[in-house]
């Protein structure tokens, strides 16, 4: 009963005509970010964050969820359309829905990819509205030592999970975690590494880092993109529905994606770029047929669709109810809720349940608009597809010039925001990841503090780590994962799982 007595106020909550209006924008932003490639829900949340002031925190959370995961959808848009994948988590779907395109059935692949999505984040949305609670109750038997050992969990997560090669993950994570040292020491009131520059004392703004690295960096290198990389070539989308056959063959991929993106969705890294890869491969395996797979089988579209989106809901769970990011969007998320005052944890569904369950039940909601926008709406999106980067690229930036100078009205952040852009443009040329930097920068002076305080606790005794169940349970999953993925045969094939099917 407390189940549905939480969903009751989560939709009265959600059903307001603001949070609608806000839950309408942010999934029109996110499927139009999502179709424009180089644009991701990274970049574009980055660059809302200085608006965020000026909103009520549950319209504003409610808005910058439905920008991620109205991105998982309209991602797909262009990978079928002209095989340019507008998300990371949209790579697989290209394989075959670009192929079904080619064949003269983009209209079913995209209904197909409209469909499956909506199906897994509804049942997305219910695994996190029916474990949430518990893992609140969870987080209440967590101290400082536990919390450290999760972050650090977390962090050896974001490593194992990232594409490419490990070190260069590995090398991001400990940038983030030094970037995240520049402050003034809580305890001591010491500057630490801010060379007595004034604007360092209170550490680098996360906004700053994120704009810097994921907008501006993003741009610059999309700018450097042939631009026959955007020609469309497809007129006239036609014959939205799928067959009797189509669901046949669509609907046991769309339920088996939609069980590994709920699974894979809570992992730290990139939850629902995993699904998607691991959702393909074990299609492929499953299938009578795999020789069909990347020449056009309506499998390959809708199991990753509904694994990445499922992925992309569950992804809050450990956001939620823990405070701990399992991925950058999430990260800028928990960003957002400190810009507003609310502090991540388990104690949001106690202190503030109207948040908390508006948030969960405005994602049902976002997913039906969803719907609605993606398959009626496709032509406008293939439009967009046409508008030359060099109109578009400049009003983007200038926005964020402006939302950066707004965060302190100093225009130092905006130089900041300048050096990172460059530093984001070298990360994307030599192929490091910048996603385990903004968690390193996100979790290092969380973990810091639980570090110092767990010592203080158990009186300079490192063993306070090991001999609390939950501490040394995590712990040891992150010394088994730092192991398992050493061994030369796991590497190898973590590596084909990342680039075998590009």
């Amino acid at each position: 009963m407390d189940l549905f007595h939480n969903l009751y106020i989560g939709f009265q909550t959600a059903l307001t005509f603001a949070n609608l209006w806000y839950a309408f924008m942010g999934c029109v932003l996110g499927t139009l970010i999502g179709v424009l490639p180089g644009l991701g829900p990274i970049a574009t949340i980055a660059m809302l964050l200085p608006t965020m002031y000026s909103l009520q925190p549950t319209s504003a959370l409610i808005m910058l969820a439905g920008i991620y995961y109205g991105a998982q959808y309209g991602g797909s848009t262009t990978a079928i359309l002209i095989n340019v994948p507008g998300e990371a988590s949209s790579v697989v779907t290209a394989l075959d829905g670009y192929q079904m395109a080619r064949k003269g059935r983009a209209g079913t692949a995209l209904a197909t990819s409209a469909l499956g999505s909506f199906f897994a984040g509804t049942v997305g949305t219910l695994v996190v509205a029916a474990f949430a609670p518990a893992l609140t109750s969870l987080a209440f038997e967590f101290g400082a030592p536990e919390y450290f050992a999760l972050m650090f969990l977390g962090l050896i997560g974001a490593v194992v999970l990232a594409s490419g090669s490990l070190v260069k993950a590995l090398a991001m994570v400990v940038l983030g975690l030094l970037l995240g040292q520049i402050n003034t020491d809580v305890q001591t009131a010491v500057p630490r590494f801010s060379f007595n520059i004034p604007e360092l004392m209170d550490g680098i703004n996360f906004v700053v880092i994120a704009m810097g690295v994921f907008s501006f960096g993003e741009i610059i290198a999309n700018l450097g993109k042939s631009a026959e990389h955007r020609e469309v070539f497809v007129k006239k989308v036609t014959g939205l529905w799928p067959t009797k056959k189509d669901f046949k063959d669509a609907s046991p991929a769309a339920v088996r994606g939609t069980l590994l993106g709920c699974l894979l969705g809570v992992l730290p890294g990139a939850g629902p770029m995993l699904a998607s890869f691991t959702s393909y491969a074990v299609e492929k395996k499953l299938s009578k047929h795999p020789e069909e797979f990347g020449k056009g089988a309506i499998q390959g579209v809708a199991a990753p669709e509904a694994a990445n989106n499922a992925g992309a809901q569950t992804s809050f769970i450990p956001m939620l109810t823990l405070g701990i990011p399992t991925s950058a969007v999430m990260a800028l998320m928990i960003g957002a809720m400190t810009i507003m005052g609310i502090q991540p944890g388990p104690t949001v569904m106690t202190s503030n349940p109207t948040l908390f369950w508006g948030l969960i039940c405005s994602m049902w909601v976002g997913n039906f608009m969803l719907v609605i926008l993606n398959l009626p709406l496709i032509g406008i999106w293939v439009k967009l597809l046409t508008v030359p980067y060099r109109f578009l690229f400049p009003a983007i930036m200038a926005f964020c010039a402006i939302g950066v100078y707004t965060l302190s009205n100093n225009t130092f952040d905006v130089y900041c925001a300048a050096a990172f852009a460059v530093f984001g443009f070298l990360t994307h040329k030599f192929g490091f990841e910048a996603a385990p930097l903004i968690l390193g920068f996100i979790l290092g002076p969380m973990m810091e503090e639980n570090l110092r305080r767990a010592l203080l606790m158990a009186r300079g005794d490192w063993s306070v780590f090991v001999t609390r169940p939950i501490s040394a349970v995590m712990l040891l999953l992150a010394l088994v994962m730092m192991i398992v993925i050493a061994l030369p045969s796991i590497s190898k094939k973590r590596q084909e799982a990342f680039v075998d099917e590009e």
